[in-house]
């Protein structure tokens, strides 16, 4: 129960993530979010995003990389650096500082009280709509 309160905590009020679950001792706990993607990416290749030279394996368990991340998709820069500005003050732990990346937008990784890894990132080129959903538009 301690570690969902906490996660809760990290979530609302951290990163200001919406809920209608508020009771001291919730069972479980659900988020509004205004937008959520699913996005496939190679495992490696996400590895090498996330640690460069020294990616995230599967040999620590404590560190544990299963080959996912969540996205938190900024529609500023200075929404990147926000974000990051205070992971480490409400329990995470930033993996990889925000820096202009190779396909052109500016991110970085943190890991939540849980461990899971979360990309934060923005692009000049984004569009969202009305459910501040990012739009992605098909090339080709």
């Amino acid at each position: 129960m301690a570690d969902l309160i906490r996660s809760r905590a990290f979530y609302r009020d951290g990163l200001g993530f919406e809920t209608p679950n508020n009771e001291e001792n919730p069972e479980i706990v659900f988020f509004d979010n205004g937008g959520t993607k699913l996005e496939l990416f190679q495992r490696e290749e996400l590895a090498a995003d996330i640690g460069g030279d020294s990616p995230p394996t599967t040999s620590d368990p404590a560190a544990a990389f299963n080959g996912i991340t969540l996205a938190y998709n900024a529609k500023t820069k200075e929404e990147v650096d926000a974000i990051f500005a205070k992971i480490e003050s409400i329990g995470g732990t930033i993996a990889k500082a925000p820096e202009l990346v190779f396909w052109g937008g500016y991110s970085g990784y943190f890991r939540d009280p849980d461990g899971y890894y979360w990309e934060v990132a923005y692009a000049d080129d984004w569009k969202f709509d009305a459910n501040d959903m990012l739009i992605i538009e098909q090339s080709g």
